[in-house]
């Protein structure tokens, strides 16, 4: 089996998310995708918004789009998510023959000195970069890299919790995601029958 591991806030998941782990499947013929939301992620300031059921919960419904792709609770746990301890504990569940590509976008690619027993990190897994066209990235001695340039994630968590907590739900998150965070009231708001549609709908 080929497996991607796709970690994250997910504070929400929203369809770059989605659209990554798609582009990562077709470009490295991945069987399945994988995405663990962090508890206490070492490397981002400030903790997620949602707490860690509610990011899991919106995980499990934007996964239920694509058979390929899976909920994970391997970071569930309450200490800081390091990559290393998470990898270990899903090759536990692999055959010795599987193989193991991480998705990253090319921002925190390029902190990757600074992870925690990155030597490890190196030997289990190909990275799939998520870059910009044009835009180069350095990779560490040992490192196996996978560039991921055809499309780029404009979206972001933030600008979608601060749409919503000012009350517009027109959002690049998928509909039963939408449903979740407004039936939840995860960001602040609530819309009115009116206003409640995703910006697929527009």
């Amino acid at each position: 089996m080929r497996l991607g591991l796709f970690g994250g806030t997910f504070d929400p998941i929203h369809n770059a998310h989605l659209a990554v782990a798609r582009a990562a499947c077709a470009s490295c013929q991945l069987d399945e995708v994988w995405f663990i939301p962090n508890n206490i992620p070492p490397h981002k300031v400030g903790g997620p918004v949602a707490s860690w059921e509610q990011r899991f919960a919106m995980v499990s419904l934007a996964c239920a789009e694509d058979a390929r792709f899976r909920p994970s609770r391997l970071e569930e746990r309450e200490r800081t998510s390091y990559t290393i301890h998470t990898l270990r504990a899903v090759r536990a569940q692999l055959q010795p023959d599987d193989e193991l590509f991480f998705l990253i976008g090319a921002d925190a690619f390029a902190d990757i000195g600074s992870w925690y027993q990155r030597e490890a990190v190196f030997c289990m897994v190909t990275f799939v970069v998520l870059s910009r066209p044009g835009h180069a990235y350095e990779a560490p001695a040992g490192a196996r890299t996978v560039r991921l340039e055809t499309l780029q994630m404009d979206v972001s968590s933030s600008s979608i919790r601060q749409q919503l907590a000012n009350g517009d739900f027109q959002v690049p998150v998928a509909p039963a995601v939408l449903d979740y965070i407004s039936m939840n009231n995860v960001y602040g708001a609530v819309p009115s029958d009116s206003r409640f549609h995703t910006a697929s709908d527009r």
